[in-house]
């Protein structure tokens, strides 16, 4: 049986707002926390920034790293604030911060550290990898190559796609280190193929996963997304994270029982975005323990004035405090 450390150490891996209020809740609890992040966004704010600056993406890193703030709520804001005219329009101060440390320094990894002062981040947070990398789907005869761009693809091909980073890129040792040293590893929600697959598609990644004594927990989405994974249950969020980290590399697989009120329902199924299934018969398919508990947030989420992307991003999230402490329940199982 797995010992129980009283400063347990937690390594989520993810990127975007599935992260966000996962850590958010998290650091209420535990004290060691490494946020590992995607490194292949080229949207909005960050994709300017790397088209123009040769930069690494500064965005998902940036809402790790105010998710787990210690600092005042004004700091934290203003990491997070949107300029909306003028030059900026669309940026972000943090991802302008990352960018401006990173092109002083050469280093990436330099420019997180030294927000992570500013901020006063309880933890830390690495980019899964340091190389400049872009997302690519093989679905069927077809090749996609960007996030941006893959985040909207409607999937034709009956078989599961291919993901692949080009060029290829080898783990940030410090993200592998966290990995094996983790008592519980989190593979967060959020967009599927884009925010974590693609972590799992990083050399080494999914070698870390296989040898960490860590006990590995994967938390289910709450809706599905329209033209990649419609109609899904969560057995099949869980299978397609097993066609890519092996059998028996998953042992719990956290998922939201709590119903969607009307309004929540009425602006997601006009979308096409419904929530992800579960039933008795459904769960049983699934290899790795399953745990219901209700994690839905009862607020809606409104949109940040100045985000070019707040039509495409989901509204409804997880309770960060539910979320935590299920996470936390599962540790001292």
């Amino acid at each position: 049986m797995q010992e129980v450390s009283p400063k347990p150490k937690f390594v989520v891996i993810g990127g975007g707002t599935g992260s966000f209020a996962l850590l958010s809740g998290l650091k209420r609890y535990a004290e060691d926390i490494t946020a590992l992040v995607s490194m292949v966004d080229d949207g909005g704010s960050t994709g300017q920034l790397r088209d123009e600056y040769g930069v690494l993406p500064p965005g998902d890193a940036r809402q790790c790293l105010v998710a787990l703030s210690e600092s005042s709520l004004e700091m934290r804001e203003l990491f997070n604030y949107r300029f909306s005219d003028g030059s900026f329009d669309g940026h972000s101060f943090g991802n302008i911060f990352l960018t401006a440390v990173e092109k002083m320094t050469s280093d990436f990894g330099q420019a997180v550290r030294l927000a992570g002062d500013v901020l006063n981040v309880r933890g830390r947070v690495l980019p899964i990898t340091l190389h400049d990398v872009k997302l690519v789907v093989q679905d069927g005869k077809r090749k996609v190559v960007g996030e941006h761009l893959i985040d909207k693809l409607v999937l034709s091909s009956k078989k599961r796609p291919h993901i692949s980073l080009t060029p290829k890129a080898k783990i940030n040792p410090e993200a592998r280190q966290a990995i094996l040293d983790a008592d519980v590893v989190i593979l967060a929600p959020g967009s599927l193929y884009e925010s974590l697959i693609a972590n799992f598609v990083v050399d080494g990644c999914t070698e870390a996963l296989q040898q960490t004594k860590a006990k590995v927990v994967q938390v289910i989405n709450l809706v599905t997304k329209p033209g990649q994974t419609d109609n899904w249950s969560v057995a099949d969020y869980a299978h397609e994270i097993e066609r890519f980290l092996g059998k028996g590399t998953v042992d719990y697989v956290l998922y939201n029982d709590r119903k969607a009120t009307k309004d929540q329902l009425s602006k997601y199924t006009k979308a096409g975005e419904y929530p992800v299934r579960f039933d008795d018969r459904i769960l049983r398919k699934v290899r790795a323990k399953t745990i219901g508990k209700p994690l839905l947030s009862v607020h809606t989420e409104a949109p940040k004035p100045g985000d070019k992307l707040a039509g495409e991003r989901s509204l409804m999230r997880h309770d960060p405090d539910a979320l935590a402490r299920a996470l936390m329940r599962i540790y001292f199982s």
